[in-house]
C-alpha cells in the first residue's frame, strides 16, 4: 500500500456536519446502553432529595455542636458533624446514666478523601449502638417511638422532650440519615461521570478506528488506481453500515458504483490508446472493483 497515496487523502472530507450528527448520536446510545433504569431514577431524584435535605437542616439548624472538618468535600463534611454530634450526645447520656460508652467506628479519616458505599454499614453499626444506649437510658421514653417513625415523626419527639441530651441524639440520628443519602448520591454522580468519560473515551477512540479503517481503504483503492472518487466511495459505505453493515458490505463487494459512479472517462484507453472506454467497460471496472474490495484486509 503506498505510503504517499496515505498522504494525500483529505481527512476533512470523510466526516461532514451529518457524521458529527450522528457521531454525537453514537455517543448517547453508549450512554444509555451503559446508565441503568437506577442509575437513571438517581439522577431523576437528586434534586428533590437535595432540597428535602436543605429542609430539614434548616429545622434543625443551631443544634449542632462539632465543628467542621478543614479537609473534607461539603456532603462528608456534613454527615462527619452529623456523627459527632451523635457521639457526642451519646456519651453524655452513656456518662449520665453510668452506662459504657459505645466504641464507634466511624472517625474522619473514614471520610477522606470521600465517602465510600461500604461505609453505610458502619454508619449503621454506630447508630445502632448508639439507639442501644438511649434505650438503655430511657426505656420508658424511647418505647413511645415507633419503630418504623418517619424522619419528621423523630424530630416532632425530638421537640417535644424535655431531655437536651435524647434530643441531640435523635435530631443528629436524623441527620445522619439525610447526609448518608445526601453522600451517596454525590457518589453515585461521580460515578455515572467516570463512567461517561470512559464511554466518551471509547467512543473517540472508535470514532478514530473508523477513520483510520477508511484512510486504508481509500489509499489501497487509490494505489491500485480505480477510476473512482475513493473517499466519496468508502465515506458513503460508511455511512450506510452504521445502519445496516451486513447489506453495506454486500453492497460495497457487488455493485461499488452504487456508492460513487465509476468514472469512465478515467479508465484507460485500450490497444495503445486507440481504443477509448465504453459504458461497458465501466461495468466490468465495478466488477473488478467488488472483487478487489471483497477480497481486501486491512
Amino acid at each position: 500500500m503506498s505510503n504517499q497515496a496515505d498522504k494525500n487523502i483529505d481527512t476533512s472530507s470523510l466526516f461532514d456536519e451529518t457524521d458529527d450528527a450522528e457521531f454525537e448520536k453514537l455517543l448517547n446510545e453508549f450512554i444509555s446502553s451503559e446508565i441503568t433504569e437506577e442509575d437513571t431514577e438517581t439522577m431523576a431524584t437528586d434534586y428533590k432529595e437535595a432540597h428535602q435535605k436543605q429542609q430539614v437542616s434548616a429545622s434543625t439548624s443551631g443544634t449542632a455542636e462539632a465543628k467542621p472538618s478543614t479537609r473534607l468535600c461539603e456532603e462528608e463534611n456534613n454527615l462527619f458533624s452529623a456523627h459527632e454530634n451523635f457521639s457526642n450526645a451519646i456519651f453524655k447520656i452513656a456518662d449520665k446514666n453510668n452506662i459504657k460508652r459505645p466504641n464507634f467506628k466511624i472517625t474522619e479519616d473514614s471520610l477522606y478523601p470521600r465517602y465510600k458505599p461500604y461505609l453505610g454499614e458502619q454508619f449503621a453499626y454506630d447508630t445502632l449502638a448508639g439507639w442501644d444506649v438511649m434505650i438503655k437510658a430511657y426505656p420508658t421514653r424511647i418505647m413511645n417511638i415507633d419503630p418504623g417513625a418517619k424522619d419528621e415523626e423523630l424530630l416532632e419527639y425530638a421537640e417535644k422532650t424535655t431531655d437536651e441530651n435524647l434530643q441531640l441524639a435523635l435530631i443528629s440520628y436524623v441527620e445522619i440519615l439525610i447526609e448518608l443519602e445526601s453522600c451517596e448520591i454525590a457518589y453515585e454522580k461521580r460515578r455515572l461521570k467516570a463512567k461517561r468519560k470512559k464511554i466518551e473515551r471509547e467512543v473517540v477512540e472508535e470514532h478514530q478506528r473508523r477513520i483510520d479503517k477508511m484512510k486504508k481503504y481509500i489509499s489501497a483503492i487509490e494505489a491500485k488506481q480505480f477510476p473512482i472518487n475513493a473517499e466519496k466511495l468508502i465515506n458513503n459505505y460508511f455511512k450506510t453500515s452504521r445502519k445496516d453493515a451486513e447489506g453495506a458490505f454486500k453492497v460495497l463487494t457487488n455493485n461499488p458504483a452504487t456508492f460513487s459512479p465509476i468514472e469512465v472517462s478515467k479508465i484507460k484507453a485500450r490497444f495503445f490508446g486507440l481504443i477509448k472506454a465504453k459504458p461497458e467497460d465501466g461495468i466490468r471496472v465495478n466488477r473488478e472493483l467488488g472483487n478487489f474490495l471483497k477480497k481486501l484486509k486491512v
